[in-house]
């Protein structure tokens, strides 16, 4: 009964309907769109995908109503220290350097880097610095940091959001974009103007970090204890799998 109840609600929280009565109130989850398939919006305007579903069903464990607060990326941790929403849930590596401003929960996916470049390119990275490759990133993210690191003396173009990335790729005034590898399949990879270029990147640590997490205030640690242990009831009754596959198949 508790898996058709909880079966039922993901359904209705991907649909935008809310069923759970919270006794803490609700909880304000911050989320930068669009991510796809992370996070991204229908035509009506709910905001839907494989991690927004995962949340819902965590939420749905706590016993908590949630509902999503839309953030640009630049400043979607200054705005949870502000109190703006309770946490963060948009595909945020756990790094070094975001821990000294916020709690992170357990990593609970990742998420693979990927180059994709216009078909026919001569840029290969890895085999040399990229100089004068004209790279588009979304500014702020560990691929911001990536290419910032490895390839300073590339024409690195920084965007507000992952949507601005495509369409210059798209507009041909970028070389090569450095993104999520789902990011790319769902915006890039299937248009034969453009190939994926090398090997998958989840490394190194110092950047990626151990993988996928949300984020806290420090001072809200039960809070992260509750949905780490939400997030640990999901994965073993069989949701975290089910809506894997769901988003990326088998």
């Amino acid at each position: 009964m508790k898996k058709l109840l909880l079966s039922a609600t993901l359904t209705l929280a991907a649909a935008g309907i809310t069923t759970v009565q919270a006794d803490d109130g609700p909880l304000r989850i911050g989320v930068d769109v669009p991510y796809a398939p992370y996070q991204y919006k229908l035509p009506d305007g709910t905001i839907t995908g494989f991690e927004v579903e995962l949340v819902a069903a965590a939420c749905q464990q706590m016993q908590r109503e949630c509902r999503w607060v839309e953030q640009s990326w630049d400043g979607i941790i200054p705005a949870l220290l502000a109190r703006k929403f309770d946490l963060i849930a948009s595909s945020m590596n756990i790094t070094e350097d975001r821990a000294k401003q916020v709690l992170f929960s357990d990593p609970y996916f990742q998420v693979p880097s990927v180059w994709v470049g216009q078909a026919g390119h001569d840029w290969q990275p890895g085999d040399g610095d990229l100089a004068d490759a004209a790279i588009g990133v979304q500014q702020g993210t560990i691929q911001d940091e990536y290419v910032t690191r490895f390839y300073p003396k590339a024409d690195i173009r920084r965007y507000g959001d992952s949507g601005a990335v495509v369409n210059d790729m798209q507009a041909k005034r970028l070389d090569l974009v450095f993104t999520a590898f789902p990011l790319a399949q769902e915006t890039l990879l299937g248009d034969e103007e453009f190939a994926r270029v090398g090997k998958l990147v989840t490394g190194p640590e110092s950047i990626y970090g151990p993988g996928i997490g949300a984020a806290f205030r420090k001072r809200d640690a039960a809070l992260a204890e509750d949905f780490n242990a939400a997030m640990g009831e999901i994965k073993a009754d069989g949701t975290f799998q089910r809506l894997h596959e769901k988003y990326f198949g088998e």
